[in-house]
């Protein structure tokens, strides 16, 4: 038995795809937009997610991207009338693990879930470590010199994003499109303040910021 979200739209057919999940023995919950997907991620942990791509609020991509960049690990089983291969290849690229195209049999959809519910978890991702700095994107926790550091969102998700790429600098609309893609506070002024929260979180009195601006050019971890 797992628990199991479906993310669609069409309430018939979210119903209809619960129908036959409750008859497997999964237990499973309903959501009917991306906000409401997102609120549902944030504070629930599933073993698996059927995500639709065309919702209100947010796409099914959107979502996707959103979840991994904060290191959701969940299979996600993208549900869609798409079927393109570059639409293909953006769900896949998104962190999408299977891809079923509108209309399919229940009988296909339920062998998908037990295909993916079979995979062994996936290895946690590694502590990343700066200086006094460690985040641990599998608990989404931050240590400033061992002490937990509690973190929004945004500024773990930039955090996590710079960390892994020590020393290299990056540009604010290549941040925007890498941490904030297409959210509606992306502006260069949402950057410059999130690193004003993150530095005033993180640094430490008598040393350089863990964050650098490169004046031109944009922003790096380190000197």
């Amino acid at each position: 038995m797992a628990k199991i979200l479906i993310v669609e739209d069409d309430q018939e057919l979210s119903d209809t795809i619960k129908d036959c999940l409750d008859l497997e023995r999964h237990t499973v919950e309903q959501s009917f937009d991306g906000r409401d997907c997102l609120s549902q991620l944030k504070f629930y942990k599933f073993d698996l997610i059927i995500l639709d791509w065309d919702l209100p609020e947010f796409t099914g991509l959107e979502i996707c991207r959103q979840f991994r960049s904060h290191g959701g690990q969940t299979p996600v089983l993208f549900l869609t009338g798409k079927r393109d291969l570059a639409d293909k290849e953006a769900g896949f690229d998104a962190g999408a693990d299977d891809y079923l195209t509108k209309p399919f049999a229940m009988k296909e959809l339920s062998a998908r879930v037990r295909a993916l519910l079979r995979r062994p978890p996936q290895v946690q991702a590694c502590v990343l470590s700066f200086r006094h700095v460690e985040l641990d994107p599998a608990c989404s926790a931050v240590r400033r010199s061992g002490e937990t550091v509690k973190l929004q969102p945004r500024e773990f998700a930039l955090l996590e994003f710079l960390m892994k790429y020590p020393g290299k600098v990056f540009s604010a609309d290549a941040l925007l499109d890498r941490v904030w893609k297409s959210s509606s506070d992306a502006t260069h002024e949402a950057i410059t303040t999130t690193v004003k929260r993150l530095r005033k979180k993180l640094d430490l009195p008598g040393t350089p910021s863990i964050i650098t601006t490169v004046h031109g050019i944009g922003y790096k971890l380190g000197c």
